[in-house]
């Protein structure tokens, strides 16, 4: 298996961040098998969506609705809200598998890899992917 890290530095508002040309890059020339990407964090997840045409602010905006960054949350430490932040991983989850052909991503026209964070007290962020051959 064949793995690298690669880090994000995300800010301090909630956003979506595309790591696909990383990806893309890492699996250049590799032939066939699978990459996984990992994200070893408790607040934030990965997913594979639409970039570019409002998706992300649609996206955000929904887990706002989902998990609202107020008072009800028993994890109470950190920004206001945290408790939300723990719970996001359980519906986008932390880690993700994509076919690899040829060297390249089996990815759709419009689909993208992407780190979803809204949290705000964890600026730096790691991706892991790994390639394993098939």
């Amino acid at each position: 298996m064949d793995t690298v890290e690669i880090t994000l530095q995300t800010g301090t508002v909630p956003a979506v961040f595309d790591v696909t040309a990383a990806a893309a890059r890492f699996v250049a020339g590799k032939g066939e098998g699978l990459l996984s990407v990992f994200l070893p964090h408790a607040t934030a997840g990965l997913a594979i969506m639409e970039t570019g045409a409002g998706s992300e602010e649609d996206l955000l905006a929904q887990l706002e609705v989902l998990l609202p960054r107020d008072g009800r949350w028993r994890h109470r430490h950190g920004a206001p809200g945290h408790g939300a932040d723990r719970v996001l991983p359980a519906l986008i989850s932390p880690s993700l598998i994509v076919p690899v052909i040829g060297g390249s991503l089996t990815l759709g026209t419009w689909q993208s890899i992407v780190v979803v964070d809204r949290n705000r007290d964890n600026r730096t962020r790691r991706v892991r992917l790994s390639f394993l051959a098939g």
